[in-house]
């Protein structure tokens, strides 16, 4: 179906429809059919939001925190929201610490035959002394008391940590939506990789023993690797996630006594000119003199990890978000409430972004800020279309917002769900007392194959759904910014 045939059923479907407008009349939550018809019309025939995902996956590229890229991606969106005519447009910063950036890897297997090893860098971890070249040692199956006997044997060396992987991350969260039922879901578990020790006692060990690199496996399949990482100058040392096939592949090589060498250099660097994180803010003044000064807000948070280009997590979020503000501009809305939006930073490290923004502005000292509050829309985890909205066990705002999604069915909207979803910036919102709620998308190829993982690409995301999730976040906004009262809370669990 074509966007003009798309919007010609919409048409239809709101001219069949009129009767519920607004609702006033049985007491049902007034929708305005009207707008939403305007607003899905400016998001299929003129949308922008392809541009900014290619902007931000492709020109830019990961958008790990505290990085130069980042600092690029934050400067662009102000830019953007400039341009459109937003008000109190800024970057808000707080103190998160250094960067850093690959700026070269060589991982090559040269005995007994050539064999270049798919691998990607932990995020922070320092550059290796040069080219380092030898027979790696295997020391998957020691103890923790073998690794401190003979410590003396890894100082230099490629240390293959942990056993062969043979768990792997096969299966998709479960898809709300799918069934008729709500039901609470969340990521798959992570697997183990098999060490010889905790993680920081091993991490300990190896920095004294002053190993020259570390390589582990992933609990991905078929060339996916999660890669992560974390700043802990006290223990770093060079450390190279690897695709589990060929990590294994070099442990039964070295179990069957082959003569097994590899090349390994890593070339990073840590940014410590600036060490700020930054939000992006800006807003959509509300025009009633009444509750104006009410904030309807809605956000993604912009950083990403770093093997890949942070396609679905989050590039696809950011730019939808910031296409609904678009959509809102260009219509020349003039929302009774404020609509203030946020790109976050540092996500991926713990909310940080999200967290800082709530404690400066909405903690407990700030009363009036809290009392001009309605609601947080956050867009993150999953891809594909939004099929409505996590409600944080708020039955009442629920009722509001399953009368919102009505008239969205037919984009692809399905239901909202009274469940919660954790570990993103909604969180920051709710655990204040304040009313956050997180999009319901389908996870397909997501836990599998593209979160926090190099295969995190632009070809992963749909440029219909995109428009569509332009169009919802739109028409919530515009709902929240209009009606008489402020979302309903509930209580601090």
């Amino acid at each position: 179906m074509d966007s003009m045939e798309r919007t010609m059923r919409y048409s239809i479907f709101v001219l069949l429809s009129l009767s519920v407008a607004f609702g006033h009349a049985d007491g049902q939550e007034p929708v305005d059919l009207e707008v939403i018809e305007r607003i899905i019309e400016e998001g299929t025939e003129r949308s922008q939001v392809m541009e900014h995902f290619n902007f931000l996956t492709n020109i830019i590229g990961p958008r790990l925190s505290a990085t130069p890229a980042y600092k690029r991606a934050a400067d662009w969106s102000t830019e953007i929201l400039k341009g459109w005519g937003l008000e109190e447009v800024h970057l808000e910063s707080w103190e998160y610490g250094r960067g850093w950036t690959l700026e070269g890897l060589t991982l090559e297997m040269t005995s007994p035959r050539y064999f270049p090893i798919i691998g990607f860098p932990e995020a922070w971890t320092p550059s290796t002394e040069g080219v380092l070249e030898g027979k790696p040692v295997y020391i998957g199956d020691w103890t923790t008391r073998e690794i401190s006997e003979r410590i003396s044997e890894l100082r230099g060396k490629i240390i293959l940590v942990a056993k062969p992987q043979s768990e792997f991350i096969k299966k998709d969260r479960l898809q709300p939506a799918d069934f008729e039922e709500s039901v609470t879901i969340g990521a798959p578990r992570f697997l183990p990789t098999e060490v010889p020790a905790d993680r920081a006692t091993l991490a300990q060990l190896l920095y004294q023993a002053g190993v020259g690199a570390v390589l582990r496996p992933s609990q991905g399949e078929h060339g996916t690797m999660f890669v992560l990482g974390r700043d802990n100058p006290e223990t770093a040392v060079p450390t190279v996630i690897t695709a589990s096939e060929h990590y294994n592949m070099l442990v039964r090589l070295l179990e069957s006594e082959n003569p097994v060498e590899l090349r390994v250099k890593i070339q990073s660097k840590f940014h410590e000119e600036d060490t700020n994180g930054y939000n992006v803010l800006g807003e959509i003044k509300g025009v009633d003199p009444e509750i104006g000064q009410e904030v309807v807000m809605v956000g993604a948070h912009l950083d990403s990890w770093h093997s890949a280009t942070g396609a679905t997590d989050n590039a696809d979020a950011s730019a939808a978000t910031i296409e609904a503000m678009r959509i809102l501009r260009a219509l020349d809305i003039q929302p009774r409430r404020t609509i203030r939006v946020a790109l976050w930073g540092s996500e991926e490290q713990g909310l940080h972004g999200s967290r800082q923004y709530v404690e400066r502005h909405y903690s407990p000292e700030h009363l009036e800020n809290r009392e001009n509050f309605s609601v947080y829309l956050n867009h993150d985890p999953g891809t594909g279309a939004i099929y409505g909205w996590y409600m944080q066990e708020n039955a009442a705002a629920k009722k509001i917002f399953d009368a919102w999604l009505k008239p969205l069915i037919n984009i692809g909207a399905r239901k909202n769900v009274i469940e919660n979803i954790g570990s993103t910036d909604h969180l920051s919102f709710s655990r204040a007392g304040l009313p956050g709620f997180n999009t319901l998308q389908d996870y397909q190829d997501y836990d599998v194959r593209t979160h926090h993982t190099n295969m995190d690409f632009y070809e992963r995301v749909s440029e219909e759904d995109l428009r569509e999730n332009a169009i919802v976040i739109a028409s919530f906004l515009y709902h929240a910014a209009m009606r008489d009262e402020k979302i309903p809370r509930v209580p601090i669990s």
